[in-house]
Formats: C-alpha cells, structure tokens, sequence
C-alpha cells in the first residue's frame, strides 16, 4: 500500500514548517493545502517539497473543504492517505502500526491513534484538551482530523461535506459506518498537537464551534440508530440556553422558584467535578453556554451559509 499525506492549513508558521518535516521520507507524497495564508507558509511548503494546492479565496474555507483538495491532488498510485492539521506532528512508527492494521482488518476504513497535546502544561486550555484526545481503544464511531484512511473507501462516499465548519470528520465517519466500513483507534502513539490556547476567549470560540457542530451533526445524522450528537446537542441546550430562559423568567414572577432552578447549577458542578476533576467540571458546565450558542447560530443562519468563529 502507497501511503498519501494531506496537511491543511491557515498561517501555522513554524507548526507547518515542524509537520512538514517530521513526514520526509515517511510517505509517497506529501500534500499541503493552503486557506490564504499570509505568512509565507506556501512558499515555505513548496520548499520543503510538498505539492501545494491553494483554496479559491472567493469560496469560504472550511477544513472539510481544504482536506477533499488534498484528496484530489493525490497521485494514482496512493492507496492510503494521513490526514494531519498543521499543528500537528506525525510520531515515529505510527504509520507502520495503522498500516499494519487495515492490512489485517480489510473491513476497517479509518484507524487514528492518541494524539496528544505537545505542551498541556502551557495552559488550563491545553490540558483539558490533552485529555480530551484521550478516547477509548477498539471500534469507534469517529475519528479526529488526524487519521489514515482508504482512499477506495473515502472516495466511495463522496469524501468529506466541504460546507461543515467543524465535526466534519465524525460526519464522514457515520457514513462510512453506515456503508459497512468499521472505524478503530490503536493503542499507539499518532501525533503531537500544538493548540496553543492560553486566552479565555481562545476557549469560547472553540466551544461555540463545538456547539454548532453538534447541532449540524444531530440534524443530519440524529435520526439515525445510534442518534449521532443529539444528546450533546440537547445537553448544550437545556444548560446553555433553556435553563437559564426559564431562571431569568422565573426571576420576574416567582423568584424563589428561580433560586431553586439556579441551585441545579453548583449540583450539576458537584457530579461533573467527581466524575472527572474541578477544572473538567468547571469548564465542561461553562462549555454548555457557548455550545448553546453555538447550536443556535446553526439553526438560524440563512441556507447556504457558513458561519466562520474566529
């Protein structure tokens, strides 16, 4: 099997420059796609010897978007393709290890190890996030943005919805489920990631885009039999918008009913901290406001339209 890389990004810098080269010698060919960078990265790609395709700056970029042309710039001869974000950095021996495993499991489309957060103590943001890549092993519904897929089967589904703004890989993965395809995550080590979110409103941002793709997610694939985000969706509204609708109205009528509603807060706080510590539950509670957010904006934008969160 000849093995692909796709890399996509927007002004990474050094993280682009540090993921470029950490796949010399590793893969058959290496593609990076550009969203209108401004700091040099094309030329910088270019000269590290990737293949650079460059996004239509009169079209919206989306990562979805950015990772079907690297798919349609791959050469004949690619059977595999590794899909990296720019802030990311390929481990040694993880290829060997994802290859191996859709060499014996012909049935297994996608496989993605543990990615892993390259400074978690930069910050609360990043830690949190390290924690989050942590998933389980076996058989799973989805995959992140890192990943080594069959060109065959990804193609045979019309390849990533280059309109999502986010959660466009677990999308793409409940369709390949629904083909008959099996998506696994491997014990073994697949990439550094290099968020660097050490501002409040770094974080914000993220969970609002978290929220809108639940709510995209839920309405394309929620009727489905395993109800793909609804109850993420769902959890994000009632905490985020609901619950406090009803506080605020209740404040204007009966306010020791809206005292008794706004205790449900510190209880939720109370059994999310102990089920996975202080700062977990903290911001997993705090989350549900800019996810709520985040869904709403989804279902009121006009159609057609993609919301960027910058």
């Amino acid at each position: 099997m000849s093995i692909g890389a796709v890399v996509i990004g927007r002004n990474e810098g050094v993280r682009l420059e540090r993921s470029l080269q950490a796949l010399a010698g590793q893969v058959a060919q290496i593609v990076y796609v550009d969203s209108g960078s401004t700091d040099g990265s094309v030329a910088m790609a270019r000269g590290l010897g990737a293949d650079v395709v460059e996004l239509d700056m009169q079209q919206p970029f989306t990562a979805a978007r950015a990772r079907n042309a690297g798919m349609a710039a791959l050469g004949e001869g690619v059977s595999l393709v590794q899909f990296l974000d720019g802030d990311c950095i390929l481990r040694v021996g993880w290829l060997a290890a994802a290859e191996a495993h859709l060499k014996a499991h012909p049935q297994v489309a996608v496989v993605c190890g543990r990615r892993r957060e390259e400074h978690p103590q930069a910050s609360i943001y990043n830690g949190l996030i390290d924690c989050e890549w942590d998933t389980p092993v076996g058989e799973a519904q989805a995959c992140g943005g890192d990943a080594l897929m069959r060109l065959d089967a990804l193609r045979a589904v019309g390849g990533y919805r280059a309109e999502m703004i986010a959660g466009e890989e677990p999308e793409l993965c409940q369709r390949l489920r629904r083909a008959g395809w099996q998506i696994w995550r491997l014990d073994a080590e697949m990439t550094w990631h290099d968020a660097q979110i050490t501002r409040f409103g770094q974080w914000w941002r993220r969970s609002l885009r978290a929220g809108h793709a639940f709510a995209e997610g839920a309405a394309l694939h929620g009727g489905g039999p395993d109800r793909h985000w609804v109850a993420e969706t769902r959890r994000a509204m009632l905490w985020g918008a609901l619950l406090p609708a009803v506080i605020l109205l209740f404040a204007l009528l009966m306010p020791w009913a809206a005292l008794g509603l706004a205790l449900l807060y510190p209880l939720q706080l109370l059994r999310l901290m102990r089920r996975g510590g202080a700062a977990w539950g903290f911001f997993t509670l705090l989350g549900k406001f800019p996810e709520a957010l985040g869904a709403l904006k989804y279902h009121m934008r006009r159609d057609g339209q993609i919301i960027e969160y910058r």
